[in-house]
């Protein structure tokens, strides 16, 4: 459990570099971009993820994770913000996210926490957030690569799992 922490830290910040890399590419225009009404926009999905982490991470330990000042619904609602005013929630949330996780030792891994009143040892609390986080922001890459017209990829490029293989295989250990 002791590497446990360090590992996470390093999981959070390869899902928000992920988020940041499609939120950056998306242009200011795109932002509001829906599929149709059911679908969220960028907007939605970085307004809801900042909200999450605020309300899940904010005296993480010593209160319910759903905290009664979040409105989850507005979150969904279609507002008008700057790219530039979204990335500032965008990072709002993730500081509030890794300054808590910062506060953690493994010892309390075991401790008990509670989300909307259901309790969860703080291990699964964090592998429950990492994995909703990690679900929102392959949407705002999905979105981001449907939405421009020339995509990088963000991991391994199509038809270049060799060439990656080969480049990592030839790395020493």
């Amino acid at each position: 459990m002791n590497g446990y922490l360090e590992n996470i830290v390093t999981l959070f910040k390869y899902y928000k570099s992920l988020g940041d890399k499609a939120l950056i590419r998306c242009e200011e225009e795109k932002i509001v971009f829906q599929f149709n009404e059911d679908s969220n926009s960028m907007i939605t999905l970085v307004l809801h993820m900042s909200g999450n982490m605020l309300s899940r991470w904010t005296d993480f330990l010593t209160t319910d994770g759903e905290k009664p000042w979040r409105n989850r619904d507005a979150e969904f609602e279609n507002v008008n913000l700057s790219k530039s005013e979204l990335i500032q929630k965008w990072e709002e949330g993730w500081k509030v996210l890794f300054e808590a996780l910062a506060t953690l030792h493994p010892t309390d891994l075991q401790r008990t926490v509670y989300i909307r009143n259901e309790s969860h040892t703080v291990l699964e609390a964090i592998n429950r957030q990492l994995a909703h986080y990690s679900y929102h922001v392959g949407q705002m890459v999905f979105l981001s690569k449907a939405i421009l017209q020339e995509w990088e990829s963000l991991s391994i490029a199509r038809n270049k799992s060799q060439d990656f293989n080969k480049e990592k295989f030839n790395q020493g250990k």
